[in-house]
């Protein structure tokens, strides 16, 4: 990866706006997608060669201010606002870094087994799963291993099917390891894994490029398991207040759906060791 990753950013998230989006009027033909340099500055109300030297690396310290102009000028959304402020190194609230604990406790461990009936798992913000209920693995279990959603959704096999909204999820998993790399861009499981995936994948390499971000929140999966055929769920995401980094994600089934009714016979299917889903240990 590259060290400009302000400059890299602001130039990705110029390339997606028209001057038409803006309110902006356009004039003499354009060489390259997007607004101009000087266009971002006068929406943003600063010097045009103060703009150019941020995006080429000449410049890394802008003000809060200065970045608060440009997320306006740029239309960036909650997520892309506050990625733009960590890479600048002004995040107001980043509530800790990727240098955060892989171990989950045992009273969040105990919380996801008493969902038996929904899909529960911790995972950091590198995708890595750390831990899941029973369910969780079982749902997982088409997998092998059930490590890393990037990894499951771009690497592995069993992604392109157990995923029905394929290029919805692989654009989110891409999203959110955008975010992830706002907290510590040189982390080294972050360089890992993004190394690893623009080497075997080509559509992770056009997506990476893209520089779109997103936080995991709530949202709509369609899945395909072999053995219960589509689900239909929702999810949730929580921030685990004493390991800052982690969330538990909550899958959920409508009451009396057949959903609900596929998830419980997925239950049924890997209880007692009638199917084998994945083991895991703490902290793996």
């Amino acid at each position: 990866m590259d060290d400009n990753h302000l400059g890299e950013f602001l130039r990705a998230c110029r390339s997606r706006l028209l001057p038409e989006d803006v309110n902006m009027a356009s004039h003499g033909v354009r060489r390259v997608a997007g607004l101009r340099r000087e266009e971002v500055a006068v929406l943003a109300g600063v010097n045009a060669d103060y703009y150019t030297r941020l995006e080429q690396g000449r410049e890394r310290h802008p003000s809060p201010q200065v970045l608060d102009a440009l997320s306006r000028a740029l239309l960036l959304d909650t997520d892309a606002r506050d990625h733009l402020h960590r890479l600048a190194g002004v995040a107001p609230d980043d509530r800790g870094s990727l240098h955060t604990t892989e171990q989950v406790g045992p009273a969040l461990r105990q919380l996801m087994d008493g969902y038996p009936h929904t899909p529960a798992f911790v995972m950091n913000r590198t995708l890595d799963l750390l831990a899941a209920n029973a369910l969780a693995d079982a749902l997982y279990a088409p997998f092998a291993p059930a490590d890393n959603l990037a990894r499951m959704t771009f690497l592995d096999p069993a992604g392109r099917q157990f995923f029905q909204d394929w290029d919805r999820a692989a654009q989110a998993a891409v999203a959110n390891l955008r975010q992830a790399s706002g907290f510590d861009p040189e982390h080294p499981r972050l360089r890992r894994l993004v190394d690893t995936l623009t080497e075997h994948s080509p559509e992770f390499r056009r997506l990476w490029a893209r520089h779109s971000v997103r936080g995991k929140t709530r949202d709509a999966k369609r899945l395909l398991h072999p053995d219960v055929g589509p689900l239909s769920l929702t999810y949730q995401s929580f921030d685990v207040r004493d390991a800052p980094g982690q969330q538990l994600v909550i899958y959920h089934a409508e009451l009396g759906s057949p959903s609900a009714q596929a998830l419980a016979l997925l239950g049924s299917l890997y209880a007692d060791g009638g199917r084998r889903a994945p083991s895991r240990s703490a902290g793996q």
